[in-house]
């Protein structure tokens, strides 16, 4: 189901009262969700990463700062489209910020109509990101539903392994290890092998495989 940029949330961060409660009205009155935090701090403790949602977040601030609360949701690996508020003199920051992966930055004082557009912007693109991880949680689902012998095929074309050695490895014939290779592909709605071997090793499904394996 696709779900409309307006009703994802965005969140704004910054130290100052008067720039959080005009974003705050302004985006409120284009039917946006918006939650206001006075601090990094305070937006960590209370972020859902479940959420279809954006962060608008001033640059400088006391305490963290807007790069070390950007920091922060890299370590956690987190998919939030980021806009930094910037001062003139912080251009330099806001680009090394976009180096980072920020999608954008605003100088103050700042164009409302630009700003509602790169909200907009930034909401399509979190529920594109969504989606993705709803795919790879769906896949990981489908990885729990392998026989034992999925499992051990798919251990072994990720190892590299051909199909007449996965024959020879497990004892059976060529053909069924071309049909065990088909049904992975098609539980995991995968459609080639590099693709597989890519997803496996990326999921962590397969823990330490080519170790066990290379004695083969």
């Amino acid at each position: 189901m696709s779900l409309s940029a307006k009703k994802g949330t965005v969140y704004i961060v910054d130290d100052d009262e008067a720039v959080r409660d005009s974003l705050q009205w302004l985006l409120e009155g284009q039917d946006y969700r918006v939650r206001c935090f006075e601090s990094a701090e305070g937006f960590l403790s209370r972020y859902d990463p479940r959420e279809v949602a954006c962060l608008v977040v001033d640059i400088r601030m006391n305490g963290m700062t807007g790069l070390e609360l950007q920091d922060r949701l890299i370590e956690r690996q987190s998919p939030l489209p980021i806009v930094f508020i910037t001062g003139h003199g912080d251009v330099p920051m806001a680009v090394e910020a976009m180096k980072k992966g920020a999608l954008d930055f605003v100088q103050k004082p700042f164009n409302e109509d630009d700003l509602t557009a790169l909200v907009e912007r930034m909401l399509d693109h979190a529920q594109e990101t969504f989606e993705q991880y709803q795919q790879a949680a769906n896949r990981d689902a489908l990885i729990a539903k392998l026989t034992s012998r999925e499992a051990q095929v798919l251990e072994r074309i990720v190892a590299g392994r051909l199909n007449k050695q996965i024959a020879d490895d497990l004892n059976i014939s060529i053909k069924t290890v071309e049909k065990h290779r088909q049904n992975l592909m098609d539980k995991l709605r995968i459609h080639d092998t590099a693709s597989l071997t890519r997803y496996a090793i990326s999921s962590g499904v397969i823990d330490n495989m080519v170790q066990t394996l290379l004695p083969l």
